[in-house]
């Protein structure tokens, strides 16, 4: 088991690095120039996501887990819960800076690293057969992700690596118990969901809507109970509309 938490080790580790480098990175840019890049950082968050979210999954089943999740994030107020966790954090390591984006940092960097199916698929593979192989590759993509981030978004992209460390670290544990019901429809379907998540998120940061990003986060995990029920909910649907 130890092996096989190497590989969110290793992520947490890269995550930790990238944010301090940002950080570092982030005192030397004048305030014009970091909108600017945050803007920017919306716009490759937008992009990651469409190009996430193209896979083979039921239209269909995605609708209805949205649908649902939101419903579910909406009524626990999820978004309320993290952003006040963010908030704690923010006012005993970043007390006293009125341009502050800590909670947002760390909110946005928590999504953006522990949806997707590389999280998934790297994660049953190191707790079933010790393979960290693709979560080594995911930490050399979250090290420039974080990188980029922390230098808009200051520390609290650097605490996301706690949810990366307890996210990722459960996944591994358990998958030898979750594994029978994360077929590949339902990865993809995951994977999909998850993706949509980070174009809102994108959406967001640009400025082009207002929403609770986190409140959406309860869709992404639907599937699992949702896809085999796929079938049945294609054919009752129409009759609904």
């Amino acid at each position: 088991m130890l092996l096989g938490l190497l590989g969110t080790g290793v992520n947490v580790l890269t995550v930790l690095l990238g944010s301090t480098i940002g950080i570092l990175v982030n005192k030397g840019i004048p305030k014009r120039l970091t909108d600017t890049l945050f803007k920017a950082l919306g716009l490759v968050t937008v992009f990651i996501g469409v190009s996430g979210c193209l896979t083979g999954s039921s239209v269909m089943l995605v609708v209805v887990a949205m649908i649902l999740g939101t419903l579910i994030g909406e009524l626990v107020d999820l978004d309320k819960q993290i952003n006040r966790l963010g908030k704690k954090l923010e006012s005993k390591f970043d007390k006293g800076n009125s341009n502050s984006r800590m909670a947002e940092g760390f909110v946005s960097a928590s999504i953006l690293f522990c949806v997707g199916s590389m999280t998934i698929v790297g994660c049953l593979q190191a707790g079933l057969k010790g393979d960290n192989s693709v979560l080594f590759t995911k930490s050399a993509l979250d090290l420039c992700s974080s990188m980029i981030f922390a230098s808009t978004m200051g520390i609290g992209v650097m605490f996301s690596a706690a949810f990366v460390l307890v996210y990722q670290g459960l996944l591994t544990v358990l998958a030898v118990w979750i594994s029978p019901f994360l077929s590949t429809a339902v990865i993809d379907s995951m994977s999909c969901v998850g993706y949509i998540v980070i174009i809102a998120l994108g959406l967001t940061m640009l400025g082009a809507i207002k929403l609770k990003v986190t409140n959406l986060v309860p869709a992404m995990f639907l599937p699992v109970v949702l896809c085999p029920l796929g079938d049945w909910i294609v054919r009752v649907l129409p009759f609904l509309a």
